[in-house]
């Protein structure tokens, strides 16, 4: 795909006419540095299909590729997550049909199993190694999509690919969560407001993190049943074992090195602690003792593939469960949106609608 800067379109107007808007990263990143841009339109090949984009959303990952913290050495459109329509299909498509609903997939490539070489990795996630969905129109194999669930809007659709289905693989798929489990969640994002509601879904307990009383009692309110302010109480895992009596079955580890200690002291001897997320940063010190004297299981994940997303909308479209948006902006916003994220003010997922 030909980028083409918004500063020459004028002379262009022809090549326009079959042009769509996006909005592009710069090589090195930043967020003040994401600017309007047009890209070219392609007709479909063999195997592909056209969606017209209606919604994106954000998460930790886009941001930070776009705000720099992972540097991009080539120009790039953000963002992996998107939902829209199918306006054309290629030869030998049979899953899609035009003016069919699609949602995308965090990894195109990575369709079943666990993950082979060049699957699983940031290397061809939307947004990061490969082109991403800020944009109105996408060309791209029909296999890098599903049909979302019944229902569901463009917007909703577009909090799946990433922060549900992460949620969704931590306890479903790899920590076979059951009814009586109990479940620590830690704050109000995307993973953690989802890993939630599959929680009770599953019949489980949730005890929810948070450094907010105000965000405590909207986790209250999408069915938290015990809440611990870490700010006021800093040895919060020690607070989940005297609730618990034991500690919790499982973890859904979003904050990484700067909340680990807490989660090992938390998980009950024999637990699960699903490591997802560096929202603390990327190295830390941390004693594995616990983690060797409970036989904790601890594993490290990065989202799930196509198999896992189809039963995760399964599950949805049986269970009822809806997401919980923050806010959304519009495309030319795409910055705003991520500021709102980097304030820690929101609660579930902001989206884009374009």
């Amino acid at each position: 795909m030909r980028l083409v800067s918004a500063a020459h379109t004028i002379p262009l107007v022809r090549e326009l006419q079959m042009s769509i808007k996006a909005m592009l990263l710069p090589p090195g990143g930043g967020l003040d540095k994401l600017a309007p841009s047009v890209v070219e339109s392609r007709a479909p090949g063999p195997g592909e299909i056209t969606v017209r984009v209606h919604a994106c959303s954000l998460n930790y990952h886009d941001y930070v590729v776009v705000s720099g913290g992972w540097p991009l050495t080539t120009p790039r459109i953000p963002l992996s997550d998107a939902a829209g329509v199918v306006t054309a299909v290629g030869d030998g498509v049979e899953d899609f049909a035009v003016g069919d609903s699609v949602v995308s997939l965090f990894f195109p490539d990575w369709h079943d199993g666990p993950p082979g070489p060049g699957q699983g990795n940031f290397a061809r996630v939307p947004g990061d190694g490969i082109e991403g969905y800020a944009r109105e129109e996408v060309t791209a194999p029909a296999s890098a999509f599903t049909k979302p669930p019944c229902g569901y809007s463009h917007v909703e659709a577009a909090t799946l690919p990433c922060a549900a289905l992460t949620a969704w693989r931590a306890l479903v798929v790899e920590g076979n969560i059951k009814p009586g489990d109990t479940v620590l969640v830690q704050g109000s994002g995307g993973v953690s407001v989802f890993a939630l509601q599959f929680a009770k879904m599953a019949g489980a307990n949730v005890i929810a993190t948070s450094s907010s009383d105000e965000k405590l009692q909207r986790l209250k309110s999408f069915g938290a049943d015990h809440l611990i302010n870490y700010r006021s109480t800093p040895a919060w895992g020690a607070e989940v074992r005297r609730l618990t009596g034991h500690g919790v079955d499982h973890v859904v580890e979003v904050g990484g090195p700067g909340t680990m200690e807490q989660s090992l002291m938390a998980a009950r001897v024999g637990g699960h602690i699903a490591l997802i997320g560096i929202l603390t940063g990327l190295a830390g010190e941390v004693s594995f003792i616990q983690a060797l004297a409970k036989h904790l299981r601890i594993q490290g994940m990065i989202v799930g593939n196509r198999r896992h997303q189809l039963e995760m909308i399964r599950a949805i479209e049986t269970s009822g469960i809806r997401p919980v948006i923050d806010r959304t902006f519009p495309l030319d916003e795409l910055a705003d949106g991520f500021r709102h994220q980097a304030a820690g003010r929101h609660v579930g997922k902001i989206c884009v609608e374009l």
